[in-house]
This record gives structure tokens, C-alpha cells and sequence, in this order.
């Protein structure tokens, strides 16, 4: 047997496939067994039961074969290298920071941290949401304001929802948004998208010249400004708030740990990126931007807001609050699109003021300043108020040369005009870097002077006026884990009340929960990566290009799209980037009339959320008994609104998990009354190496990097939703003010804060389908359709599979009707799903698309066992549901409504009808690896009555 390798061809024995074995669960004996218990001959009869053959691509994928883990990291490694890094200041809402090792190790990199999902289900996630009431207590003590969310994807963006939730909240019916002439580019850019589909006119210029207007219904102001400015703004905004109208403040943490609050000023929204609180700038991204309200506004705040409720044992917990499901239940009345955060990064963040605290915060905030007012007056900058940035006035056409001495020696700066260059001091500023610029501008007259002189007169450039008075991060929790061995443990303590990918599989439908492999993972702390600012020259930044370049060939590849934009940041941002490309063209076709959007009834409710954002009237479109589109339905709405058609949305395989045969002729109707084609890209997974969006008749779609592409989810962001696009709608997609994307599109407006979105995560995705190769990609997507036929097969026979397709297939999800069983027993879907996490399991998506059901998705990274075990749960769910059937347990004695079941349950006083080992370890294997739930079920309507959104008092 030993001797078996040694008659093997040297490719068998280089192995350059390995790691697709890693990445998918079931070996060949796992699949033989469970294509037998499917009831199918083989994996490819499987397929071919599944996928219809009209659409199925009839040629591999044309793409490299797999590479070995260590193989594409040195290749990966040798594209990084092509990155020059320096360090930039050059500002504009990204600044070099230093992330906490501690952090960076323990959560950053920690899987138990970046491989759980959106905490939905609060009672096996009340670590991370611990730590984003911190990250919210944080925002609200530094912005002056009563109330934050849980983040948004970036600043540019959170400043255009601030537009359209001031249009909500204002008591003006004023058309008019004024922005702040010296906003950041970017932010301005993204508005101008945003405010053209909702028929806003923005009017530009400097503050007090909003005070003069009665039209005005919300204004956006910048503080610190992108000149580096700071100016009370009181006044201004209570001359704004006067007239009626709402004023967002767009600000800087770090700069606000010194500076008078934009909620002391009278502000009603503030907003900003937390990025500077240890976050790497990551050439734009992923960062979580900060957005706070009053209270009397909460309703409607965009994105997603942790609350503090109670569990069943009067105990504090943590829950989403509010708006949680808000795009599924109100769809097109929808506050935004937003269904996600950057929960990650966010977490990084309120753990950098959790790590530094209220002291170490002002030590840093005061050296930046310091530096910077040592640097500009040693410059000859006198007479301005500023806090990191400043603009330096040179001779007349001298800025090129001096930014060019300037990068020679290490450094970038930013050039305003030919004769002015703008200065951004940072946290890895140091004495040494103010030294060397000052040799650079000033030569030997000034950089002869020490710095010990310079700082000798303590100089400052914030007047008292403007210096913050009342304290901040008073709570415990900021003022505790100093040391390293607190923090550690902190972090650990978090870590170990959540369910996350680390110890069990998260079968959540349209969620895709597969394998973030530590190799996929590594390159993303690389430096180069990093610490890359994303408006440096793109001649220091070739590595990234390459890589970028080369994952939009490769999705390409993939998806048949002629063209790829990698700006939307989040998969609801790739909708509304599709939208935006489709109303642009025929804009500029002469169709701009078109405004009628058609979306099947089974859709995700971000899809009609999405549509009204682009300016879309939705109509929505009927589903037959087996859950497919009502073609019929659709010719006749097609046909009634021929003359206004801009678009139809639509999800393949369909949101009911299963592949319609009728998505060509659906395609066909829509293009045939004039309209185009956006699919949803959500089930992209059950496609990949099978067929091609873009083949069956897509004009443009998204594409979730953070599922069909292995970017972990963070417990609810980071995400990317770049949108591949035929060559018609190619020059409309988004480009960008600060940093041109090389493309066909020039002059579009952007659509995020960053030219490529969340770039610093794109390596995720270029190793993954490096590793997997063109074979490998079509295996995954083989084995995803059968683990998920696997399931329904193992569970058709407790709970219905809702919809199949024409041969009794699933795609790669099964949806459970649990809906008779609810009728008969009164036992909910939300009942099994919380029964779940006492077997060690997060719950499958809880009703949808379907009321009362649970949508299940293995994914193929789950082996045989896994799925058994899961299997094994549900079924013992349904035995225990039997026994309220059979009157053995009384609906609210049983152990399905006492669930989940705790470690105080286990120990305290007894006197339930069923046993402590049936409600904590009921199958044999729980407790091999029990996970505990922190807290009992957790009351949700006290948390929305009594709504708490700050780090909850000490006991």
C-alpha cells in the first residue's frame, strides 16, 4: 500500500487540486451514499434533474486550473509586492492608524468573530452584540446625539441616506438639499447620485449660505471640512432648523474626542467613517461609517440599531430593535436599502475606544493635533482653526514639485491647485516624519529647528470656543480592559457567547454560509494590502490594480458579463448600482420615461426597496402554485406597461430555491416590451460552472462576493456586490470623483465612498478562485445542490419541501413548511428555530420568503456528517413536537417554547414535565461540544417599548 505513491505521475503527486478537497464536505464515499439516499444514479443525473438543460453551459469554465494554498498565496504575494506603500497623508476621510495587535489577532483575524452571521438570532449572538452597543455608546457620547445605529457601509454613503431620511423627518416641503461646498469629494459624488433618482436639487456652497433659504429641506455640513476647517456651527443650524429644514453634520471621531459635539451644536444627525479608530484604510475599504440621530427620529433611521431588552428570566440582553426585517415587511416604503452593516469593522472600532478609553483617546487625538499645529506653524500657517489638516500655499505651479520631493522621500500629499498642497497628520504621524517634511518645504532654516523648540509654546489650533466640554466614555466598559491579559479575556468572553462558522454550520437560506479558508483570509493583514490610502497615485498601487483587473477577468469568466464594477460595497448596493446603470442608459437613449420596475411577489424585500430608490414604480408580479414566476402575469403586466418598462428584478435560481425552466422566456417577454433584465445575485452559488447569468438573458447583476465567493459575513458585514454588466450598460456604471476607474464610463457619479468599494477584501475572493479553479468552482456548485437535495430528502417526510422543480429538485435550498404543524400545535417556526441552538445549531432562515417556513442552505462546504447531524436535530424537534400532539406536553410546558435553554436552567430548580439532559444535551452527541446560549428567549417587545440603545447601566 505505501508503495502505491511511489508508482504515481509526479502531477498526481503535486496535487494542485488539494484544496478543493478541503473547501467541499463530502468525499466521493459521503456523495455515493448520498446520492443513494436522494434516490439518483449519480451526481451528474442529479444535475441534470436540477438544472434546466436549455440554460446549462455546455463547456467548462474558462479559467486556470486550482493552485495549492501555498502556490496562490505566492503568487497573491508577488501581486502585493507591486504595491509601493507609503505613508499618506493625504486625508480626505482616510487616515493611517495603528489597529491594536490584540485586536487585530483576536478578533480581526479570529474566525470565532468574522464567520458568524447577522445576529438575527439575538440569543446566540450576544457577544458581538454586546460589542456593537459599545461601538453605538461610543458614537453617541462623541457625536453629542441621543441614539446611533450599528453602522453603515461608508461615509459617503451614510451622508445620502442622511439626505433622504432629512426629506422624511423635515417639516418643510422645500425640494432642496444644500451641501456643503467643502464636503468631501467623494461624499458629494455619491449625492449627486442619490439625490437625481428622488428628484432632489442640491444647491452647493458655504454653510450660513443654507441659513438664507426657505427651500431648503436638509443640509449636510462637513466638520472638520476637506480643507481641514473648523467653525462653530450653531448658528448656522439653528437658522436651518428655523426655516424647517434637517442638518446632518458629516464629522471625525477622532477629532470629535477634542472638538464641541455636532449634537451640542444643535446638529439632528451626524455622521462620519470610523475607520481612524484602528481600522487599515485598505485602498477604501471595508470601514463602518458612524450615523446618530435624536431619539424623536429613531423610526426612521437607516441600517440596523442594538437594543436592550430582557430575556425570560428578567436577565439583560442584547437584540436588533426596530427596523430589523424593516425591507421584507415594508418593502418599497422602506426607510432604505440597507439590510446589512459592517458589523466587523464596527467591532474593531468601539474595541479601539474600549482598548484605549477616554484618556488614551485624548492622548492620541491631542498628539495628532499637536503635530499638526507644530508642522503648520513651522510652515508659516497662521491664523486657522483646524485639528489634523491644513492647506499650505506654495508658488505659483510649485505643488507638483513639492508633492513630487515629497513622495520621493516617502510621503503623500494632497495637491489642491498648482500652487496650494493640503496636509493630513495622522495616529503613525511621528516627530521624525514632521522633521523630514519640514526639510522638505522649509530646507534647512526649519528643519534645523527641534522639535522640542517647535512644541516648546504648546502651540494649538482649536479655540476654546471650540473645545469639547462635557466628558465622554464614562461607561465601565471603557475604562476597564487596559491591559492585555483584560482585553484578551474580554474579547474571549464575548467571543464564546456567539455561534459562528467555527462550530457548526449556519444553514441560513440565501445566506450561503460556506468556508472562509484561514489562506483565503491571511493576505487581507498583509501591509500592502492594508495600508494602501485609496487615493494614492495608481503608479504605487499597480498591485492592487492587477489584482483587482484579474478577479473582474475572472467573474467575468464566470458570469459571461462583458464588464465588472467592483464599487458597490454591500450585495443591496449592487442592486441599486445595476438600477442605476439601467436608468442612466436609457437616459441617455432617449427613454428616460421608462420608470415601471416589475418584481415577482417571492422576491427579497430589498429588491422593491431598491427600485423606489432609483425612482422606479414597482409593480409586482404573481407566483403560480409552485412558487415560479406567473408567466402569464408577467405578459400581461409586461404588455400593460410596454410603453414605461424600465426594468424587471428577478432572482435565479428563484428565492424559492428552486430553477425556473421558464427564465429564458421570462427574459425574452421583458426584453421583447423594451425593458431590461436585472438578476438578483444572491443564489449565484447553485450557477457557478452550471450557467451564466448573462447567457440566460441578464442585462446586469450582482454578484455577493460575500457568499457565492467565501468574504466571511462578520456577523453582519463586511460585504461586496460588484455588478458584471453587458457591454451596453458597461459605459454607465459607476466611476468616481477623487479617483478615475480605467473603463468605458467616464463621468458617471459614484455610488460608494471608495473608487473599488471594500478592495482590501478582494483577495478573499481572488484566492478562493485561484485555489478552486474553473473544475473546482463547478464541483462546489454540484455539491451545494446536492447537500441541500440531501436535506430535503432526509427531512421531506416531517416537514413538507415547500416548492420543487418539474423532476422534485431543490437548487441549492429547501424551504420547510411548517405552517400545518403551527395550526395543529401551535409550535412556530421561530419555536424550532430557537429549539435549534439547544442541539448546537443556528436556526435556518426564519419565514422567507414564506411565512411560517424555514429556508435551509448547507452550502458545500458541510460534510455528510455535519448534515446529519442536523438532520438528527430537526427530526428530534419533530418527535418533540408529537408529543404535543399526543398531549404528552402542554404547547408552553414544552421544551420548544422553553427554548433556549441555559446553563441557570440546567442548575437551578426542576420542575418542568421533561428531563434536564432532554433540554440541554437531547441527542446523544450535544454534549461532545455543547454551546450554551448565553440568555433565555429573549422578549422582543419589551426591548421596541422600552428601547435602550447605549451600553447597558452595571449591575
Amino acid at each position: 500500500m505505501h508503495a502505491e505513491h511511489l508508482s504515481q505521475p509526479l502531477t498526481t503527486l503535486e496535487h494542485r487540486d488539494e484544496f478543493i478537497g478541503r473547501h467541499i464536505g463530502p468525499d466521493e464515499h459521503a456523495m455515493g451514499a448520498m446520492l443513494a439516499s436522494i434516490g439518483t444514479a449519480s451526481l451528474a443525473t442529479l444535475i441534470a434533474e436540477t438544472v434546466p438543460a436549455a440554460i446549462r453551459l455546455q463547456r467548462p469554465l474558462d479559467l486556470p486550473g486550482p493552485l495549492p494554498e501555498h502556490a496562490a498565496l505566492a503568487a497573491l504575494k508577488a501581486i502585493a509586492a507591486k504595491n509601493l506603500v507609503k505613508k499618506s497623508l493625504i486625508g480626505q476621510g482616510y487616515y493611517g492608524t495603528f489597529t491594536p495587535p490584540v485586536i487585530l489577532r483576536n478578533l480581526f483575524e479570529n474566525p470565532g468573530w468574522y464567520t458568524a452571521y447577522t445576529p438575527y438570532q439575538a440569543e446566540i449572538a450576544q457577544g458581538r452584540l454586546e460589542a456593537l452597543l459599545n461601538y453605538q455608546q461610543m458614537v453617541v457620547d462623541l457625536s453629542g446625539l441621543e441614539i446611533a445605529n450599528a453602522s453603515l457601509l461608508d461615509e459617503a454613503t451614510a451622508a445620502a441616506e442622511a439626505m433622504t431620511m432629512a426629506r422624511r423627518i423635515a417639516k418643510t416641503k422645500g425640494n432642496v438639499f444644500f451641501v456643503d461646498e467643502a464636503a468631501f469629494p467623494q461624499t458629494i459624488d455619491v449625492i449627486k447620485t442619490r439625490a437625481a433618482y428622488f428628484g432632489f436639487e442640491l444647491v452647493f456652497g458655504k454653510p450660513d449660505a443654507a441659513a438664507q433659504r426657505d427651500d431648503v429641506f436638509g443640509a449636510l455640513l462637513q466638520y472638520p471640512n476637506a480643507r481641514g476647517e473648523i467653525a462653530d456651527l450653531t448658528t448656522t443650524i439653528a437658522a436651518i432648523k428655523g426655516r424647517g429644514g434637517v442638518v446632518a453634520v458629516a464629522s471625525d471621531l477622532m477629532a470629535l474626542v477634542l472638538l464641541k459635539s455636532p449634537g451640542a451644536m444643535g446638529a439632528d444627525i451626524a455622521l462620519g467613517s470610523s475607520q481612524r479608530f484602528g481600522v487599515p484604510m485598505g485602498f477604501g475599504g471595508p470601514h463602518a461609517a458612524f450615523f446618530a440621530t435624536r431619539e424623536a427620529h429613531v423610526r426612521s433611521m437607516p441600517g440596523r440599531i442594538i437594543g436592550v431588552s430582557k430575556d425570560a428570566r428578567g436577565k439583560t440582553a442584547y437584540r436588533m430593535a426596530l427596523q430589523t426585517r424593516e425591507q421584507h415587511i415594508r418593502r418599497e416604503k422602506a426607510n432604505s436599502n440597507i439590510c446589512t452593516s459592517q458589523v466587523l469593522l464596527a467591532n474593531m472600532a468601539g474595541m479601539y475606544a474600549v482598548w484605549h478609553g477616554p484618556e488614551g483617546l485624548r492622548r492620541i487625538a491631542g498628539r495628532i493635533h499637536r503635530l499638526a499645529a507644530l508642522l503648520a506653524g513651522a510652515l508659516g500657517v497662521s491664523g486657522r482653526c483646524f485639528f489634523d489638516s491644513f492647506e499650505l500655499r506654495v508658488g505659483a505651479g510649485e505643488a507638483a514639485n513639492y508633492i513630487k520631493a515629497a513622495s520621493d522621500a516617502g510621503y503623500n500629499l494632497r495637491r489642491v491647485d498648482d500652487s496650494t498642497i493640503a496636509i493630513s497628520v495622522d495616529e503613525t504621524t511621528t516627530r521624525e516624519d514632521v522633521a523630514a517634511l519640514l526639510k522638505i518645504f522649509g530646507g534647512s532654516a526649519k528643519s534645523g529647528t527641534p522639535i522640542e523648540a517647535l512644541d516648546a509654546a504648546r502651540p494649538c489650533a482649536i479655540p476654546a470656543s471650540l473645545l469639547r466640554r462635557e466628558a465622554i466614555l464614562g461607561h465601565p466598559v471603557f475604562n476597564t480592559h487596559h491591559t492585555e491579559h483584560g482585553m484578551l479575556r474580554y474579547l474571549r468572553r464575548l467571543q464564546n457567547r456567539d455561534l459562528a462558522l467555527d462550530h457548526a454550520m449556519i444553514p441560513l437560506g440565501s445566506c450561503t454560509m460556506k468556508l472562509n479558508a484561514a489562506a483565503e483570509m491571511i493576505p487581507v493583514s498583509w501591509p500592502e494590502f492594508a495600508q494602501m490610502h485609496p487615493f494614492a497615485p495608481l503608479d504605487q498601487a499597480q498591485g492592487y490594480v492587477e489584482l483587482i483587473t484579474g478577479l473582474e477577468d475572472q467573474l467575468k469568466a464566470i458570469t459571461g458579463f462583458d464588464a465588472v464594477c467592483m464599487q458597490p460595497n454591500s450585495g443591496a448596493q449592487g442592486e441599486y448600482t445595476g438600477l442605476v446603470a439601467i436608468r442612466r442608459y436609457q437616459d441617455a437613449s432617449g427613454q428616460g420615461s421608462r420608470n415601471v420596475c416589475l418584481i415577482p411577489k417571492s422576491a427579497h424585500g430589498t429588491n422593491p426597496a431598491t427600485a423606489q430608490m432609483c425612482g422606479l414604480e414597482v409593480v409586482a408580479v404573481a407566483c403560480d402554485d409552485s412558487g415560479n414566476v406567473d408567466v402569464e402575469d408577467l405578459k400581461a403586466k409586461a404588455a400593460q406597461h410596454a410603453a414605461k418598462l424600465s426594468c424587471l428584478m428577478i432572482t435565479y435560481p428563484s428565492t424559492h430555491g428552486v430553477f425556473e425552466e421558464s427564465i429564458r422566456d421570462i427574459c425574452a417577454i421583458v426584453h421583447a416590451h423594451g425593458g431590461q433584465v436585472y438578476m438578483d445575485g444572491a443564489n449565484l452559488n447553485a450557477q457557478v460552472g452550471l450557467c451564466r447569468p448573462a447567457d440566460i438573458g441578464a442585462d446586469v447583476s450582482h454578484i455577493n462576493l460575500h457568499k457565492t465567493f467565501a468574504i466571511p459575513h462578520g456577523g453582519g458585514g463586511p460585504g461586496m456586490g460588484p455588478i458584471g454588466l453587458k457591454a451596453h450598460l458597461a459605459p454607465y456604471m459607476a466611476n468616481h470623483a477623487v479617483q478615475t476607474v480605467p473603463g468605458p464610463h467616464g463621468g458617471q457619479h459614484a455610488v460608494s465612498a471608495a473608487p473599488w468599494g471594500s478592495a482590501s477584501i478582494l483577495p478573499i475572493s481572488w484566492m478562493y478562485i485561484t485555489m478552486m479553479g474553473g473544475s473546482g468552482l463547478t464541483r462546489a456548485t454540484e455539491i451545494a445542490i446536492l447537500n441541500a437535495n440531501y436535506v430535503a430528502a432526509k427531512l421531506k417526510d416531517h416537514y413538507p419541501v415547500l416548492y420543487t422543480g418539474s423532476q422534485g429538485r431543490v437548487a441549492h435550498e429547501c424551504i420547510l413548511d411548517v405552517r400545518a404543524i403551527k395550526a395543529a400545535t401551535g409550535v412556530a417556526e421561530i419555536d424550532i428555530a430557537k429549539r435549534l441552538m439547544d442541539y448546537g445549531f443556528h436556526a435556518p432562515t426564519v419565514s422567507f420568503p414564506v411565512a411560517g417556513t424555514l429556508m435551509v442552505e448547507p452550502t458545500e462546504s458541510e460534510d455528510k456528517a455535519e448534515l446529519d447531524r442536523f438532520c438528527a436535530a430537526m427530526i428530534a424537534i419533530r418527535d418533540e413536537i408529537r408529543q404535543i400532539e399526543n398531549d404528552q406536553w402542554t404547547l408552553d410546558a414544552s421544551p420548544l417554547k422553553q427554548a433556549p435553554h441555559t446553563e441557570a436552567d440546567f442548575i437551578g430548580e426542576w420542575t418542568r414535565p421533561y428531563s434536564r439532559e432532554q433540554a440541554v444535551f437531547p441527542l446523544p452527541w450535544v454534549a461532545e461540544n455543547k454551546f450554551w446560549p448565553y440568555v433565555n428567549r429573549i422578549d422582543d417587545v419589551y426591548g421596541d417599548r422600552n428601547l435602550f440603545c447605549g451600553c447597558a447601566p452595571s449591575p
